[in-house]
């Protein structure tokens, strides 16, 4: 592992991210790898959710922040359902990555940064995933050709009533919207 120089760390990273939730107790982590061995993705990362915390701790701030691991979280909750301290590491993931745009440590035009705000902006517009409309709007954002890759999947899953063609809303999408408005970074703006 190699050295860092003092002006690699940014101790006010930890106090930052303890105003997220999933940041409030990333103090109590025993380091226990409970996380990491609960992940289903730590393979495929470059960073554990054991190391992200601990990165985060000690104030590596860029290296958090431009990690593909942030990214590569699929949202299961093992590792939150597991964690023996309470500590929220997929709601961890979800902070970081705002972070990550709202700081500019992510470009806006990356294919991750572009699925999450499309993502969120569906959310808040329907209160629902609705994913006809989140791929259509994602591909056309991004690389519009990745449809054709896409559509014999989502052909499939409509001929065996797995896909919606017409979004609803939920009953009381206002309350949505304020439980978003409560996590959500003011420069990720909804449609």
């Amino acid at each position: 592992m190699e050295l860092l120089h003092e002006d690699q760390v940014e101790r006010s990273f930890l106090e930052e991210i303890t105003a997220y939730p999933g940041g409030q107790k990333i103090r109590s982590c025993q380091q226990c790898g409970t996380c990491s061995g609960s992940c289903q993705m730590a393979g495929e990362m470059d960073y554990t959710p054991r190391k992200i915390i601990e990165m985060v701790r000690a104030g590596l701030k860029r290296e958090v922040l431009t990690s593909k691991a942030i990214w590569q979280c699929v949202s299961c909750y093992a590792c939150t359902v597991r964690c023996p301290r309470g500590i929220m590491p997929t709601e961890l993931m979800y902070a970081l990555r705002s972070i990550a745009i709202q700081q500019g440590y992510c470009s806006s035009q990356e294919d991750s940064a572009v699925f999450y705000n499309t993502f969120c902006d569906v959310l808040h517009k329907y209160g629902r995933i609705h994913e006809p409309t989140l791929m259509g709007t994602f591909a056309f954002k991004g690389n519009p050709f990745r449809l054709m890759g896409m559509a014999p999947l989502g052909v499939g899953m409509l001929f065996k009533g797995k896909l919606g063609l017409i979004p609803s809303r939920v009953a009381n999408i206002d309350e949505v919207r304020k439980l978003m408005a409560l996590t959500r970074p003011k420069e990720v703006k909804a449609s």
